[in-house]
């Protein structure tokens, strides 16, 4: 009989938690996490593709120094920032996340600028692929923080708006940091790619790019 009743309060518990919104807070932390993930692989991508594209450069105008350590320097900053799951629950990190991004963007768009006044350069088959590259994950960025700012406004929303609140506040789910809307313009907008008329590189369906 004891037992019958205590599979009894487990199916009452379990009900009453679907009710209060507690399966839709674990279903859409798990969405965050998972397009938080692709955030950071496609920032990764783009970090690994500075260097390459720094010494292509490099070989054509090495005395544009001040723009090649600005990028060099904006790459290293991107590095510091430590860029776990758990950033997305710290505020503070998460702007420094964000601020070391746009500032990776901005030395990026200095740089394809530099390219633009050297033809040798632009015309170079190394820097040509190393821009369609980069391209295309300014791209896959694009979309996947679009997918992460949807996740988190719907998490967000379900933790803030009764009754599923008082879910959040029993069992601790707090909101979620995102994309300021200030920062999210400097961040959107991708360095400029000039192919110059000619078609980009095809992709490459082994990488990805």
């Amino acid at each position: 009989m004891r037992k019958i009743a205590t599979w009894l309060f487990v199916f009452i518990a379990a009900i009453g938690l679907s009710g209060c919104g507690y399966n839709t807070i674990q279903a859409q932390d798990e969405g965050i996490k998972a397009s938080w993930s692709e955030v950071l692989n496609q920032y990764q991508r783009r970090a690994d593709l500075v260097p390459n594209l720094v010494n292509t450069v490099k070989g054509y105008a090495a005395h544009e120094a001040k723009v090649l350590t600005e990028v060099t320097d904006a790459r290293a900053r991107v590095g510091q920032v430590q860029a776990t799951p758990e950033l997305v629950d710290d505020p503070a990190a998460f702007q420094q996340f964000q601020a070391a991004q746009a500032d990776l963007s901005r030395s990026l768009g200095r740089l394809l600028l530099v390219a633009e006044n050297y033809p040798q350069l632009k015309a170079d088959a190394a820097f040509r692929d190393l821009q369609a590259q980069l391209e295309g994950t300014e791209n896959r960025i694009t979309v996947a923080r679009n997918r992460y700012i949807k996740a988190v406004q719907d998490y967000n929303i379900t933790v803030r708006q009764f009754p599923s609140n008082l879910t959040a506040m029993l069992f601790g789910f707090q909101t979620k940091a995102n994309f300021a809307v200030e920062n999210e313009k400097a961040i959107a907008v991708p360095p400029k790619v000039d192919f110059g008329g000619a078609e980009p590189a095809p992709v490459d369906a082994a990488k990805g790019y």
